[in-house]
């Protein structure tokens, strides 16, 4: 295989991956949500929006914890620190741990993250 034509097949694949997760951020699930209005109104104490560039996920018990005062959840099988800014500190409606994890680089990110009800 040619190098261009190489190059021809991974772009085709980043854009087939990239259609794929933008699709998956508003395909129209819970457009009927009572809490869909809540959600898109999250933001990070640093004021961005939790749910413009990420996707919420709920994380179970054992992957998120509380070290030195702190949050840390465990992404891709390693721990990720919870920047101070990401924590969002408004009681959580839908009562499960969420992150709005981004990467870069392969690298996983906090956008925001919201503790349990129950913590």
């Amino acid at each position: 295989m040619s190098i261009l034509a190489f190059r021809m097949l991974a772009l085709v694949a980043v854009a087939a991956v990239i259609g794929l997760a933008a699709e998956a951020r508003d395909d129209g699930r819970y457009a009927n949500s009572p809490l869909k209005d809540w959600f898109e109104s999250l933001k990070s104490k640093g004021g961005g929006p939790c749910c413009a560039d990420a996707d919420g996920t709920a994380l179970d018990d054992v992957d998120w914890e509380t070290r030195d005062g702190r949050y840390r959840v465990r992404l891709l099988g390693n721990w990720v620190e919870v920047p101070d800014d990401a924590v969002i500190t408004e009681p959580n409606r839908a009562g499960r741990t969420m992150v709005w994890p981004y990467y870069v680089n392969g690298r996983p990110m906090i956008r925001c993250f919201m503790p349990g009800s129950m913590t």
